[in-house]
């Protein structure tokens, strides 16, 4: 699987644009700011329906313009499948397989899976659980259709449950009843929820760790260790218990939207006792163990954005990325750089066929391929 092509119309930067796309290695250079990594962000769309960078659709159309379109052509196990994403102000965002609009975004989630590294990644590590929740949640919905229907029903079931403990602390009143109802929604869907991400982890570590080694050129201990209230407890009996709290507090106290990921090395937390170079390659590790994870899974090579690639890794380990991609243990790849003749000779080093595309304010100033 490799994307062809993508259009871009009124897209963040980029008024109008083009690109023809080698199969394997994709490089976008150019000085900060000039909008390769809104390139990166279009490939993404194409793949989750939605930005990496920015929740909400309209910020990513131009200024002053009243919709973007970004669309793109995959290749896939030998046929070419056309994606059209639309976005104008004041509508519903439009989204199409060959010309053919989906009932439901999440029935295209996982169709061409994806993995994104980028300098925000530093977020696992330093922001709250939830968006080392996002990152599990992220992986197990690109091939558990069914996981991703349960997470939006029990997000459901728990503003529910939540807007009622309110409700019921401004009125001075309880109501078990109604808060038993949202109690089973939240079963229901919590505790497969559950399974699905300990099962996750289980498989995913020892990947893990193999790839950690791998970046980091060393043999260290590291460990996701999942924390959840439902390990040793019936959820069930568990809401029934925290009623009271609940109520004093306005919100539900207990649940699969507590969980935790805890990075660890050398069985202390990566946080505080992780050196820079250490929390980079754990980070890389995570990222690359996703894309060898989703591959396992789905029988495909996901594509692999790298943002600003040097930020994160040496030139050693750039370099042993791009073996891995010539190798063909990785599919598409597309880069980020500030400095073409870096990129360029370690894609020579490798002996990787490429192509390279110069940016300049939001359009294509020059592009160049190189055949192996």
């Amino acid at each position: 699987m490799y994307l062809k092509s993508l259009s871009l119309i009124n897209f963040k930067n980029y008024r109008e644009a083009e690109f023809e796309f080698h199969d394997k290695v994709n490089c976008f250079v150019g000085n900060n700011g000039e909008g390769k990594t809104n390139i990166l962000d279009a490939i993404y769309y194409l793949s989750f329906c939605k930005s990496f960078f920015n929740p909400s659709d309209v910020q990513n159309i131009q200024h002053e313009e009243p919709f973007f379109v970004v669309q793109g052509e995959f290749s896939k196990e030998g046929e070419v499948d056309k994606i059209h994403c639309g976005v104008k102000r004041g509508q519903n965002k439009v989204f199409k397989k060959n010309k053919k609009e989906y009932e439901r975004l999440a029935e295209h989630i996982g169709a061409y899976p994806l993995v994104m590294i980028s300098p925000s990644d530093s977020i696992l590590i330093y922001e709250g659980s939830e968006e080392r929740r996002k990152f599990i949640d992220g992986i197990i919905a690109q091939y558990d259709r069914e996981y991703l229907d349960h997470l939006i029903q029990y997000n459901k079931a728990l503003a529910q449950r939540n807007a009622l403990l309110k409700l019921f602390f401004k009125e001075r009143r309880f109501d078990r009843e109604s808060i038993v109802i949202w109690n089973e929604q939240l079963v229901k869907h919590g505790v497969y929820l559950f399974e699905k991400r300990k099962q996750f982890i289980h498989d995913f570590e020892p990947i893990f760790q193999q790839y950690f080694n791998v970046v980091s050129g060393k043999k260290e201990v590291v460990e996701l260790q999942y924390e959840s209230q439902l390990l040793h407890n019936n959820l069930s009996d568990l809401l029934l218990e925290a009623e009271g709290e609940d109520s004093r507090k306005q919100y539900t106290t207990i649940g699969v939207h507590k969980d935790e990921l805890m990075f660890n090395i050398g069985h202390h937390p990566l946080k505080k006792f992780g050196s820079q170079g250490q929390q980079k390659s754990y980070l890389i590790a995570l990222k690359i163990a996703q894309l060898e994870f989703l591959k396992r899974i789905k029988k495909v090579n996901p594509i692999l954005l790298l943002d600003d690639i040097f930020d994160k890794l040496d030139e050693n380990r750039v370099k042993h990325l791009l073996e891995l991609v010539n190798t063909n243990q990785f599919g598409q790849i597309f880069i980020t750089d500030t400095h073409p003749e870096r990129i360029e000779q370690l894609l020579q080093a490798v002996q990787g066929s490429h192509k390279m595309f110069e940016i300049e304010k939001g359009s294509v100033k020059k592009v160049w391929h190189e055949e192996k």
